[in-house]
């Protein structure tokens, strides 16, 4: 029986990875700050046939990925993988000086993470064994106008994720997903006009959220000995 939990499942990737995973027999623990949204998909996967449980919680908060934590132990007994979905991708030029949008994309995407690793670190250690997964992004590796903030955060992810893989070889494994365009309605959350027709316009050639959960299930069925420590998954026509 392997326990995953995973934040941001409220739509999107992570509720995608929680349908994939639970199909594929594991055991899900969702959060996200929306408890009807939860509640429906939890449902959703039990009536399928899976087994589920959610707890709302938010990542910004040092508390809440603790909450998702103590919520799979007490549910299921255990916890294998944590996942670090969550994101926040409010982006615009720099020169629009957003900076609630700044603020936010370092709190859910860089302290998000971190707050993950405090909550589940401790447990992988004391258990000798477990598996970190946190999503970033390609636009880590191919910066663009509009999206600088974001992509530093998302640099941040990669960075953060390497150290703590070299960090803690051997006794837990740690997993970073580098998605290109993905259909997660990510322009919806995008404030500036203009951007957000930009990459709205894009959204032709993003790929479903199954194909990244496919690549987290992927990292997580390797032996206990293989540690795949970048996925980076694009559209083909993605340059």
């Amino acid at each position: 029986m392997t326990v995953v939990a995973i934040t941001g499942a409220s739509g999107g990737i992570g509720e995608a990875t929680a349908r994939y995973l639970a199909a594929q027999g594991m055991r899900v623990v969702l959060g996200a700050r929306s408890e009807a949204a939860l509640a429906a998909i939890t449902a959703s996967i039990n009536e399928a046939g899976g087994k589920a449980v959610h707890v709302a919680m938010d990542v910004t908060d040092r508390t809440g990925s603790q909450a998702l934590v103590d919520r799979a132990i007490e549910a299921f007994g255990r916890l294998d993988v944590f996942v670090a979905n969550a994101g926040a991708m409010p982006i615009s030029p720099m020169e629009t000086l957003a900076f609630d949008d700044w603020e936010q994309m370092v709190d859910v995407n860089v302290k998000g993470v971190l707050w993950g690793i405090g909550a589940v670190l401790p447990r992988f250690l004391t258990q000798e064994e477990g598996h970190f997964i946190a999503i970033a992004s390609t636009a880590s590796r191919k910066i663009v106008p509009g999206m600088a903030v974001y992509a530093g955060t998302k640099a941040a992810v990669v960075a953060i994720c390497e150290g703590l893989r070299q960090e803690v070889a051997g006794k837990v494994r740690v997993t970073t997903i580098l998605p290109g365009f993905t259909a997660t309605n990510f322009a919806d959350h995008i404030r500036d006009q203009a951007t957000r027709e930009r990459v709205a316009a894009g959204a032709s050639i993003a790929m479903p959220p199954e194909t990244i959960a496919a690549a987290i299930a992927y990292a997580i069925a390797q032996p206990s000995g293989v540690n795949i420590g970048e996925i980076v998954v694009r559209p083909a026509v993605q340059a």
